[in-house]
């Protein structure tokens, strides 16, 4: 078979065209190798942003309007300033330009010196007559680092079940983990996964990396009996039966070896939330849920129609009746009307979990975690759920989210998710993107931001290509940073970026100049620029949540002993001999361990015992990320009980049962959370952080830091 011709690269007109509107026309896999990326996906790039390129004429009539209609601009559609540093566009303004801004808080001004922080009005008007206006973002020049060290657990919560369980982890499950942990092991913080609404109907797709919306919260994690509504059903043998079953399908992931049926739980859920639903709600309640509603507005309203409409026809908007694929058309609005039932239903829902999220919140803190509940925010959403429909002028139309081919992955990655279009966000006041960190920040005390390295760029697959045929399109970061900045430190919280993998240079920088914390994973941590052998612990930042795992890692029990290895050669994903996948796993490992050793960390469980042992050799992976400067150091739970399956495993759909596991010991036995706050090992595993706190004292959380 002979190889494919290399597409034909981008002319130089349409180059130009392309660097105007902020997309790549090449690609650098590693620092020395740059890949041009082709004409065609350039062409069908551009297309998604409205731009003609299908033709050479087409390309110069493009490029001569944009370079004209950027001659012209006064300022752009957004506008950023720092408290403290006057907004860099107003200094290209002509000389006696009188500017008038109204803010945020209700005033008007004639200056952009002193203004408080938020999103205002401008206005700008030349001498000669010339008017335009912007919205002028103002942030605080970064967030505040974290009050001193702490540590924390990582968790998936779905796989957390307590003998309370409806067959899956829930948010009264989070509560009780966040108060035990708070109070019982001085834990500053418990992280979860993505907790956003899915895409209804049967099977779901399990991943929480692919929702529905991520502006509103998935019901399914709701705790029934802790709705007040619950106690004043009318039928209540029927709500107790509910019960019964939903027992069943606990004991049968705890004690029968099945996996978490999330569809199975949702079915009762909703079965149990629409008894809940007849029950008139309380005047406090009332006005309780009337204040939730105003404040969502119609963000809200939109979720809520998309619920129950795709009740009827569907989990796939493009699959509807024409005219219910607009929201703001007259077919939907009747719709509307026909369903009130249904969106009042569903608007309830979404109110529910937003105060059961709180609680948990509210439970972390009351139990002296200076954090609390770090959530997770997904990449993007799934393009036939709510979100992509309620808000389709902001999507790119026929375009995936993923990631071109590197030294991992040959073939690229497409996500199925579309990405947001930054012309349209940057003309709203990035109106969208402000509107979903609120919302999440209601119940947050940090967030963290998956693939963060999206602010400032994403590959763009065109539908029907393979990830190969994609490219970059660059989003303004600045305003994308603004914003978080500024509804980050309205809400007081902290922001985590996962910046693992390939990051382009300056993105972690700008990041850690605006407070943003990175991510640090012991594995990856080695020194790439010198000898490539493990990072000691003081060539570590300081700005980043250092941890030993993640979900889509093996656990740290598996990578210490190399049954990854022999788990992905079980499933076929082996792309080198397995002698030599094991060779290489194991010279990782004892490379670690030799560290871990001269380091002095390898001893002894409790004072005693073997050093070798599994337990021991974890405990002091965990010594060692105490030893880093490290503002936060988090535990993946699983490691405390010797877990040893990775909760995702990446290139696997149906070969492995991502997402649905839960945690389970070292023999493969579900534990409960009552069985964790009991569990020796998970103890000792904490003391280890709470005993060597005079090594964390080395590195406090103001030195070694910006």
């Amino acid at each position: 078979m002979t190889a494919p011709r290399p597409a034909d690269p981008p002319s130089e007109d349409l180059s130009r065209l392309a660097a105007l509107h902020g997309v790549a026309t090449s690609y650098s896999p590693s620092p020395d190798r740059s890949v041009a990326a082709s004409a065609t996906a350039v062409t069908l790039t551009l297309a998604a942003l409205g731009v003609d390129a299908s033709t050479p004429g087409a390309v110069r009539a493009a490029l001569a309007a944009r370079e004209g209609e950027m001659g012209e601009r006064l300022l752009p559609p957004t506008v950023v300033g720092w408290s403290g540093s006057p907004p860099a566009a107003l200094a290209a303004l002509p000389g006696g330009t009188r500017l008038r801004i109204d803010t945020e808080q209700g005033e008007s001004r004639a200056s952009a010196d002193g203004l408080p922080p938020g999103v205002h009005r401008l206005t700008a008007t030349t001498p000669d007559g010339r008017t335009a206006t912007a919205h002028l973002i103002v942030a605080p020049p970064r967030l505040p680092a974290p009050a001193g060290r702490s540590y924390g657990l990582l968790v998936q919560l779905y796989s957390l079940l307590s003998r309370r369980s409806w067959g899956m982890g829930d948010l009264g499950d989070l509560a009780e983990l966040a108060g035990w942990a708070g109070r019982s092991l001085g834990a500053g913080f418990v992280q979860v996964n993505p907790l956003h609404a899915a895409v209804p109907g049967a099977p779901t797709d399990p991943s929480p990396y692919r929702p529905s919306s991520r502006r509103f919260p998935d019901p399914v994690h709701l705790r029934i009996e802790d709705v007040p509504e619950a106690a004043y059903v009318e039928d209540p043998e029927r709500l107790r039966a509910l019960l019964e079953r939903s027992g069943r399908l606990r004991e049968a992931v705890l004690h029968q070896g099945a996996l978490i049926d999330r569809d199975a739980v949702w079915e009762l859920k909703r079965e149990a939330l629409e008894l809940l639903a007849e029950v008139p709600l309380g005047p406090g309640r009332r006005a309780a849920y009337c204040d939730f509603l105003a404040g969502q507005g119609q963000a809200l309203e939109d979720h809520a129609i998309w619920c129950a409409l795709a009740e009827v026809h569907g989990s796939d908007w493009h699959r509807w009746p024409t005219g219910l694929r607009d929201p703001r058309s007259a077919e939907t609005a009747r719709a509307r009307n026909g369903l009130m039932d249904r969106v009042d239903f569903w608007s309830r829902l979404a109110w529910l979990t937003d105060t059961q999220l709180t609680a948990a919140q509210r439970a972390g803190r009351e139990a002296g975690m200076p954090v609390g509940i770090v959530h997770d925010l997904a990449v993007g959403v799934h393009p036939g759920g709510a979100d992509a429909w309620a808000q389709q002028e902001y999507f790119a139309a026929g375009m995936s989210v993923g990631a071109p081919p590197d030294a991992f992955n040959a073939r690229g990655q497409d996500w199925g998710l579309p990405p947001w279009r930054p012309d349209r966000l940057a003309a709203s006041g990035y109106a969208p993107f402000r509107e979903l960190l609120r919302a999440l920040f209601r119940y947050a005390g940090a967030l963290r931001i998956d693939h963060v390295m999206g602010l400032f760029r994403l590959w763009w697959v065109p539908q029907g290509h393979p990830p190969t045929e994609g490219t970059y399109v660059r989003y303004d970061a600045e305003a994308m940073l603004a914003v978080l900045v500024l509804e980050a430190s309205r809400a007081g919280a902290l922001v985590i970026g996962e910046d693992l993998g390939t990051v382009e240079p300056g993105v972690r920088e700008a990041l850690r100049e605006r407070g943003v914390l990175g991510t640090s994973v012991l594995w990856f941590e080695r020194d790439w620029d010198g000898d490539g052998r493990p990072l000691p612990p003081d060539g570590w930042r300081a700005d980043c949540l250092a941890t030993a795992t993640t979900h889509d890692l093996p656990s740290t029990a598996a990578r210490l002993t190399g049954e990854h290895v022999e788990l992905r050669d079980s499933l076929g994903l082996l792309t080198r001999p397995l002698e030599e996948e094991r060779a290489e796993a194991a010279a990782d490992a004892g490379e670690w361990l030799s560290l871990l050793s001269r380091l002095g960390l390898l001893h002894g469980t409790g004072g005693g015992g073997d050093p070798s042992s599994e337990e021991a050799q974890i405990q002091a992976v965990h010594r060692f990320l105490l030893r880093t400067p490290a503002r936060m150091v988090g535990v993946w739970l699983p490691d405390g009980v010797g877990d040893r399956r990775p909760q995702n495993l990446p290139g696997t759909w149906d070969q492995y049962p991502n997402w649905r596991l839960p945690i389970a010991d070292a023999q493969g036995r579900p534990v409960t959370l009552e069985d964790l706050a009991a569990s020796p090992r998970l103890r000792a595993l904490v003391e280890v952080l709470r005993g060597d706190g005079h090594e964390a004292g080395e590195h406090e959380a103001g030195e070694g830091g910006p």
